[in-house]
């Protein structure tokens, strides 16, 4: 099997380390500060936001489950089932998105089998959230959906 690393791209320690004011020095450092943290786990948020059609989309989907619970006035505990289950398909998703961009870096653009392999048990990770995640929408809100539609009637 061929070794997948490009190991020259490495800081080894005999190396120096990219200078304070480079572009990639960021890359590499451990936040300094929470505030930072913070600020590097949003920068990860919003990137795959612009970036990941998919995470929009779940994004908005979330966003409809949520206002329909509060629609609806569901029970606390249906809210905070609705809202883990949405917030793990967004959890999944960006994790696919790392593994993705990971796999990517390691293989360049060269085809490998098991990057394929990585990459597809990543999106289906997320597609089984997904569906699982709409099978609890649907358990909790289709009741108060019929409910209001033959309180209409």
């Amino acid at each position: 099997m061929t070794n997948l690393i490009n190991k020259s791209k490495f800081v080894t320690r005999n190396q120096s380390v990219p200078k304070r004011n480079s572009r990639l020095s960021s890359a590499w450092k451990v936040a300094p500060d929470v505030f930072s943290s913070f600020r590097f786990a949003w920068a990860g948020v919003i990137y795959t936001f612009k970036t990941q059609r998919n995470f929009r989309i779940h994004t908005g989907i979330a966003l409809v489950a949520i206002l329909l619970g509060l629609w609806f006035n569901v029970t606390m505990t249906q809210m905070a089932i609705l809202a883990i289950t949405c917030a793990l398909v967004m959890i999944l998703e960006l994790l696919n998105t790392a593994i993705e961009s990971v796999v990517d870096l390691t293989v360049g653009k060269q085809y490998h089998e098991q990057a394929k392999k990585a990459k597809d048990c990543a999106a289906g990770a997320v597609l089984v959230s997904a569906i699982a995640s709409v099978l609890v929408a649907c358990f909790i809100l289709f009741p108060y959906g019929l409910n209001l539609i033959f309180s209409l009637l």
